[in-house]
């Protein structure tokens, strides 16, 4: 019962750290980790135990469902060499340089322990990323940079971490076959988020409860999830594939159980961020507890691996800015402020710390895994280092470099999206034999109609009728626009999101509007 109740004040701490983070323009998930980091100090505090093995089956799920819904197989089209380079190549290089250090510095670690502490501090996390950088008014440009390394980067670390354990639990080197590992689990990770999405458009066509086909996108991550890694694959990879998946094939007559959709996600991600940050904090106790004063000793170490996981970032975030205004490539950062920026949001969370749990505690001679309490608290140290501190700062770093963005991009584009939609619904309409049968003054209120379109998608806003007459020609109206203007609108805006170069999130919210729209017209 007492782990019920943490639970459930977890939950509702973080409902008060959304209200807090917004009247202190902080993010959310770090005021929940200080906040639960302090209450476990609380005397007769409850302990929360959770099986390290349960961490990231529990949580990554719904949380890269939720972040991947925002992305489209377009973004990852144009931006696959960054992709490449910042969630393969990056985790690599963080890897290998923290590894040795750690070997360097840490007596009696061996190679292949000393990989797995680079290994779990190598990834960002995605979902602190998104927390903190939607809430400062970060250019568009580098937030899908650095939601497209998020959604990947944790299946490369993963596999290294798994690979490296492995040879030290068994008391073998780590060979290349690590490479060819990754590769054929990407490639079964893929064939199972494709093979989901279709189970999700089945089961959607079959099931006539709004409600249930709503329900099913929270079952089918878990599902793609533990599929993939029962045949040992990416259960990363998987989720996010599916995600696309579902997205890429969202039907146009949907409208309103997208809306219900997007709202219900809305909530799962907010307290799921919120519970992960939360046991993350119960964690920190536990590790400062069991390790008591010799955590001093280890400072050192720690500090030395936090500095550099920001050192090995910033310089290979400065190589791709070079390399990238020489091809003029904007689909990387392209100056030292945004590799600052980008630098700055390299948080670590989730991720780093269900791998540091899962270390074993002995190996295959009986003998304790080498330096466990060493690696413990440095992935600890720069998960707290590269979590709370740029967190608590990146506001003040994005106003100190005049960073943020007024919105006037996104609205520009935005603006193209509904003018393309209203000139899709305006041909549908005149194409169709429905406006040749209309009598006059019915054709000149559809006119009149499509004419406000362009500017009811950028505000959002629904004209409601005063009196029984504008009700029933709203009606008639509905009649010919509901399904032919905004079905081909839609459609429109379905297109373009796939083209190179269309920010999804803002296509994403015409389309909501289009949606608001279709649920508003009468029946």
């Amino acid at each position: 019962m007492d782990q019920l109740a943490l639970i459930v004040g977890l939950l509702l701490a973080t409902v008060l750290a959304v209200g807090l983070g917004d009247r202190l323009r902080l993010p959310y998930p770090v005021l929940m980790l200080l906040l639960a980091a302090a209450m476990t100090f609380i005397p007769g505090f409850p302990d929360f135990e959770l099986a390290p093995e349960l961490i990231l089956p529990i949580f990554l799920p719904p949380l890269l469902f939720a972040t991947a819904q925002k992305s489209s197989w377009a973004v990852f089209r144009v931006r696959w060499r960054t992709l490449v380079l910042m969630a393969v190549a990056l985790v690599v290089v963080s890897t290998a340089a923290v590894a040795g250090a750690a070997w360097l510095m840490i007596p009696g670690i061996g190679i292949p322990a000393a990989i797995a502490l680079g290994a779990m501090v190598a990834p960002p996390d995605p979902v602190a990323v998104e927390s903190v950088a939607g809430r400062v008014h970060m250019p568009r440009r580098l937030i899908t940079v650095l939601q497209s390394e998020g959604l990947f980067n944790d299946a490369a670390a993963i596999v290294i971490f798994q690979a490296a354990v492995a040879a030290t639990v068994a008391g073998t080197k780590l060979g290349a076959g690590v490479v060819l590992q990754f590769v054929i689990g990407a490639a079964l990770a893929v064939i199972v988020g494709i093979a989901m999405g279709w189970l999700t458009r089945l089961i959607t066509k079959l099931v006539t409860s709004m409600v249930a086909r709503s329900a099913v996108t929270l079952v089918i991550p878990f599902a793609a999830y533990i599929l993939a890694e029962e045949l040992h694959a990416s259960g990363v990879i998987a989720v996010v594939v599916t995600a696309l998946e579902t997205q890429r094939h969202a039907r146009s007559q949907d409208a309103a159980e997208r809306v219900t959709r997007t709202a219900f996600w809305d909530v799962v991600e907010l307290l799921a961020t919120g519970l992960a940050f939360g046991l993350v904090g119960l964690e920190i106790r536990h590790v400062i507890r069991d390790e008591g004063a010799a955590i001093f000793g280890m400072i050192g170490t720690a500090a030395v691996v936090c500095v550099l996981v920001f050192v090995v970032r910033f310089a290979w975030l400065g190589l791709l800015a070079i390399s990238a205004r020489k091809r003029k490539n904007l689909l990387q950062p392209t100056s030292p402020k945004e590799v600052l920026i980008l630098t700055w949001c390299g948080m670590r969370g989730l991720a780093t710390l269900a791998l540091a749990l899962a270390l074993p505690l002995t190996i295959a001679d009986g003998s304790d895994f080498p330096a466990r309490h060493e690696i413990l608290v440095t992935a600890c140290a720069v998960l707290l280092a590269t979590l709370v501190l740029p967190g608590l700062t990146l506001p003040w770093l994005m106003r100190v470099l005049k960073a943020s963005e007024d919105g006037s991009h996104e609205k520009d584009a935005a603006r193209l999206l509904a003018k393309r939609a209203q000139t899709a619904a305006i041909s549908a309409l005149k194409e169709h034999d429905l406006m040749k049968e209309l009598p006059a003054d019915k054709v000149a209120l559809v006119k009149e109609k499509m004419t406000r379109l362009h500017a009811e998608l950028l505000d959002g806003t629904l004209k409601n009728e005063s009196d029984a007459e504008k009700r029933q020609r709203g009606r008639e109206l509905a009649i010919a626009v509901q399904t032919i203007a905004l079905d081909a609108a839609r459609q429109e805006v379905v297109a373009a999101r796939s083209e190179p170069g269309t920010d999804p999130e803002v296509a994403d919210r015409v389309l909501r509007q289009l949606d608001l729209r279709t649920m508003a017209m009468p029946e």
